[in-house]
């Protein structure tokens, strides 16, 4: 059994402990020596034997005032109490703690089957193995507790999780479906997927580049642009940009923020939320700042982008969203692990996050520069979805139609130190 398994059986065994020494307690204050209360219905027969002890000498016995078992800690001194072998509260707690169970999902032609502890956790540093009807065995090779399997023909299987030494496997298969197509629809236990930037590296997983910067010319506007009756000046900002203070930055005549929510990694594919993204919503949500969020893709297909719509829509469910979920379709340095899509598949992976993002009540929309529009996607496939542009000049030379126009990357704001992306919303209100 692995270290965090093992925490967990100690921690669940003093909980029993514990539970124990409360009941002892409780039905020894019930057993209590003394006289019965004036009135009390009898009979009770009067006792022939001397104390051997009072509270301030309780004696050899333990006994104080007539009450007999008042040392809650006698159990500690009980060295059999602590063996499971011996104890079968203590073994039975060591068998829950070493069971496993396991999550299935299907997109699209796939499964990944993910292994989970009784406390519904990821169990991790361990070579797992299912066996898929028909098919054969697959092991967990990278010991993430994750096992993907891809390449099937739809229809029904039976998968089973292999015995593992020092765990409890199911008895019985697991009956799953695997889809034929993708239905654009959340996938259910995301979160079991997503990650917090502690368990990763986060120089090699965060790492997109703004493409925009290099297109960027001397008429570059890096002031707070005002409001008109048709447009709404706004930010959009991301762990870069530190801690914020919200009230400071709606004072400053800021009327809307989009908030970065996470990211895949650019090279392991991890999903994995913004370290500060609860901390922007909340303060902004405070302030009364109407938001919107965005996700900085590095999906490689259908299957990843609507992940990746999944992940999102886990992290947003506690909060009121003003303005769009956007796609973030950028480069990552050119050794992203989604740097070398074709036009094709790019613009797929961003219809399946937006149509997943549709399908849950949400408004969706793409992020891209200029000249990604221009040569990585097809926007004739994009035009159902809000078109968030990023170019930094005083006027785009963009031709299509846009809905928000990230005009620098250069500009400030009281509230936030250093640099701040800003915007302009074409949006209704």
């Amino acid at each position: 059994m692995d270290s965090k398994l093992r925490r967990k059986a100690i921690l669940a065994s003093l909980g029993i402990i514990l539970l124990v020494s409360l009941l002892v307690l409780y039905s020894n204050q019930g057993l209590g020596g003394g006289e019965p209360p004036a009135g009390t219905p009898g009979p009770y027969p009067e006792s022939t034997q001397e104390p051997q002890g009072s509270r301030e000498n309780p004696g050899d016995n333990g006994v104080v005032n007539g009450q007999i078992g008042n040392d809650l800690s006698a159990f500690l001194k009980d060295e059999a109490f602590f063996d499971p072998e011996v104890n079968p509260i203590l073994e039975a707690a060591k068998d829950n703690a070493s069971r496993l169970s396991m999550v299935v999902t299907s997109v699209e032609k796939d499964l990944r089957i993910q292994i989970m502890d009784n406390q519904g956790e990821l169990v991790t540093g361990e070579s797992f193995f299912v066996k898929l009807e028909g098919l054969g065995e697959y092991k967990d090779l990278d010991k993430d507790g994750i096992i993907y399997i891809g390449d099937l023909a739809a229809g029904e299987y039976y998968v089973e999780l292999m015995p593992m030494e020092g765990y409890r496997v199911p008895a019985n298969e697991t009956r799953v479906r695997v889809k034929d197509k993708v239905e654009y629809v959340a996938i259910e236990d995301i979160s079991l997927l997503l990650l917090t930037e502690d368990d990763i590296n986060v120089a090699e997983e965060d790492t997109a580049v703004a493409d925009a910067v290099a297109d960027a010319d001397r008429t570059e506007i890096q002031k707070l642009q005002k409001t008109t009756a048709n447009s709404r000046v706004g930010i959009d900002v991301s762990k870069w940009n530190g801690s914020i203070d919200w009230d400071r930055v709606k004072n400053a005549g800021v009327e809307f923020a989009i908030i970065r929510a996470g990211y895949r990694g650019s090279t392991t594919g991890s999903l994995v939320e913004d370290a500060c993204f609860a901390a922007n919503m909340r303060g902004a949500a405070a302030s009364g700042m109407p938001v919107g969020v965005y996700f900085f893709t590095q999906a490689v297909n259908e299957v990843e982008a609507v992940e990746e719509a999944s992940a999102v829509l886990q992290l947003i469910k506690e909060y009121d969203l003003k303005y769009p979920v956007f796609i973030d379709t950028e480069g990552a340095g050119g050794n992203g692990r989604a740097d070398n899509l074709d036009v094709e598949t790019r613009t797929l992976v961003c219809e399946a996050f937006c149509r997943t993002i549709a399908n849950a009540g949400y408004t969706a929309g793409v992020y891209a520069s200029r000249n990604w529009y221009n040569n990585n996607l097809h926007t004739s496939k994009l035009e159902n979805y809000c078109i968030w542009l990023a170019e930094y000049r005083s006027a785009p030379l963009y031709q299509g139609y846009y809905h928000m126009w990230q005009y620098t990357s250069k500009g400030a704001v009281d509230g936030i130190e250093g640099n701040v992306d800003m915007n302009v919303s074409y949006l209704a209100q």
